[in-house]
């Protein structure tokens, strides 16, 4: 089967929508391709409140607005939410996604306002905290779901030395925090506030993995991610899928935002 026709039967939502337009708005690997992976184990209901956690350029709102009938908060720190309102209207969705600057450790919404919590690549560079994971539940109806798709490895580091020698360059500034499916899947389950209902490697891993290099072969451009998928012959870096389904389990957790203003 040829490469595009593979990718369309792969991924049939995704690959519908402009390549190059995907490319442009994606900060780092196809953000559509993992986000349909996500959601082939996650059930979306027109209608439903969907946070769209550290959404980039918005593209993975659209997506799920467009796709699923959602109404969708864009959320996201580092991407000015007036340049993500026009990409909101040129893909008329308007109606249906709300663009907010805002730091995913100081939310500003009610508890219990969402059916579902989605973070796309970039749940890594803040849920490492053990006291996450409890800020986050406050927001999810009873019920509600977390769901995250972002990179891992196969075999847990726990020292400088375990760590594989193509990494060794650039370990302690890219990927430090990188762990296992097994490991993030105990940081959940050991605060009883989520039950967790999908815990397993991208079936797409591999089409990810090689779609990514190939944008970054064709545009030229240094990638330290990019270089390592190319130097990583034992599949070491790989993607997962992580859903957990809110549980009746307070979300207790004393002065979390004054904390993070430190």
């Amino acid at each position: 089967m040829p490469p595009e026709k593979q990718l369309q039967h792969v991924f049939p939502k995704a690959s519908s929508y402009d390549l190059e337009w995907v490319r442009q708005h994606s900060m780092g690997e196809n953000v559509l391709f993992n986000l349909e992976s996500l959601t082939k184990s996650l059930e979306l209901k027109p209608g439903m409140r969907v946070l769209d956690l550290g959404c980039g350029k918005a593209i993975s709102s659209i997506f799920l607005a467009k796709e699923f009938d959602v109404t969708v908060w864009a959320v996201d720190e580092a991407i000015a939410a007036s340049d993500n309102y026009q990409r909101i209207l040129d893909a008329g969705c308007e109606e249906k996604v709300i663009p907010l600057e805002a730091d995913a450790r100081t939310l500003p919404f009610a508890e219990e306002y969402f059916d579902v919590v989605i973070v796309v690549d970039s749940y890594t560079y803040f849920g490492t905290d053990e006291k996450y994971l409890p800020y986050i539940a406050r927001f999810l109806k009873p019920g509600g779901r977390l769901a995250i798709v972002d990179v891992c490895f196969t075999s847990e580091i726990e020292s400088l030395e375990q760590v594989p020698d193509f990494l060794r360059e650039d370990y302690q500034k890219y990927w430090y925090f990188i762990h296992t499916i097994g490991w993030w899947k105990k940081l959940w389950e050991k605060t009883g506030l989520v039950h967790i209902e999908a815990a397993q490697e991208l079936e797409e891993a591999q089409q990810v993995r090689e779609q990514y290099v190939q944008d970054f072969e064709k545009q030229g451009n240094p990638d330290p991610f990019a270089k390592a998928l190319q130097l990583d012959g034992q599949k070491f870096i790989s993607f997962f899928k992580l859903i957990g389904r809110r549980t009746g389990k307070s979300a207790y957790l004393q002065d979390y935002k004054s904390e993070t203003n430190k």
